[in-house]
């Protein structure tokens, strides 16, 4: 099965073809934004952490940012910085290098101010989005897609009909030879057990067991044990009664697939198949770290709704409750209500979503993408200092 896409010096493959404005701490977080929303073709990672953070939260807020720049659908790369943050501009300017892709480096306090720096940044961004605009597509088989698998706002048509729909969708990828990851450590706990029974062998089942011992452990650091109860006030309107029930409907998203892997957050998958990604339960802090990943497109059912999406990647909205999409239609892409209704299949509704992520893929944009919503937030595990 063929898309078309943007093809990458390290031979990777894009479906977007944005100038990303990568800024290494919450200090040029302004001027990068800005740059980003003056010139067309640009997008922007909303950087709220990048300085007085210690250990295995700096290196995670550092591989979130590099790992991001390098998702396929970056196409070149401006890294804004302050210059006395803890991540180093000109570090992450030549740990980008490798890339291949158009580079450049601007720091605030070397330019003489935020006007300067916001001025040479346009420059830059002009120059390289018109290099990217003269990029034509090239054919590509299916197989070079890596898929997000995200749940927010979950009801309890979500582990009814559209997570499954999407296990149905993220099968059939994987079965023409690419890539899956599901995220959402928090929302594996009670069931970890059935999907420790998929892992391709021991080492990989142990390792998924010891992801939900360690996500425990740190809730129970902070006086609360999660396990048999339902820590979201939306999730219990929507029908929800235990983290246990969620989880059960959560890992439909998944389908059938063999786990070949485990990955910390914002990790890149070393092979192709279903991977789990350790993330934590909140929505946009999990996407950012499947599209630092390397996920060009991601699938996002919702039973009660939400609008958000992210500035690297479509963000494709599911939901299979009829009241919400006929409420949200601005904001939700695909109604697999037909499924609650016993009028489709969930077989059917993956073939549905499957040939929509082909479409986003070959330059349909989503509803996320037409109301702009690039939201993104690195996922932080430890206080800063």
């Amino acid at each position: 099965m063929k898309i078309k896409g943007y093809r990458r010096p390290d031979g990777n493959l894009g479906i977007r073809n944005y100038v990303l404005l990568l800024p290494t701490s919450v200090c040029s977080t302004q001027v990068a934004m800005e740059i980003a929303n003056k010139v067309t073709g640009c997008t922007a990672f909303n950087n709220s952490f990048g300085c007085c953070q210690v250990g295995s939260d700096a290196r995670q807020t550092y591989r979130t940012l590099v790992n991001s720049a390098k998702n396929p659908n970056v196409g070149a790369i401006i890294v804004v910085g302050l210059g006395c943050e803890g991540v180093e501009p000109l570090k992450v300017y030549e740990d980008l290098k490798s890339t291949g892709k158009p580079l450049a480096s601007i720091v605030i306090q070397e330019e003489g101010g935020t006007l300067k720096a916001f001025a040479k940044g346009c420059e830059i961004a002009r120059t390289f989005a018109q290099e990217l605009s003269l990029m034509e597509k090239v054919d590509a088989d299916i197989s070079e897609l890596t898929l997000g698998l995200e749940c927010g706002g979950s009801d309890t048509t979500s582990g009814l009909g559209s997570n499954p729909a999407c296990g149905a969708a993220s099968d059939l990828l994987v079965k023409l030879g690419g890539t899956s990851i599901l995220s959402e450590t928090t929302e594996i706990i009670g069931a970890e057990h059935i999907l420790a029974k998929r892992a391709k062998n021991p080492e990989v089942a142990a390792e998924l067991l010891q992801l939900v011992r360690n996500c425990e452990e740190r809730a129970k650091a902070l006086g609360e044990d999660i396990r048999g109860g339902q820590p979201t006030p939306g999730n219990i309107l929507g029908g929800i009664t235990t983290i246990e029930e969620k989880s059960l409907g959560c890992l439909y998203k998944a389908g059938h697939a063999e786990v070949q892997g485990v990955l910390d957050y914002a990790d890149i998958p070393d092979g192709k198949g279903l991977f789990v990604m350790d993330t934590p339960g909140q929505d946009i802090e999990s996407v950012t770290g499947m599209v630092a990943g390397g996920a060009q497109v991601v699938i996002f059912t919702t039973g009660r709704g939400t609008p958000t999406g992210n500035p690297i990647a479509p963000v494709i909205k599911i939901t299979a409750n009829k009241a919400t999409f006929e409420k949200m239609k601005d904001n939700i892409d695909i109604d697999t209500s037909l499924i609650i209704e016993g009028k489709q299949s969930i077989e059917a509704a993956g073939e549905v979503i499957l040939n929509e992520i082909i479409a986003v893929a070959n330059g349909k944009t989503t509803k996320a993408e037409q109301l702009n919503h690039k939201e993104c937030s690195i996922y932080k595990i430890a206080p800063t200092f």
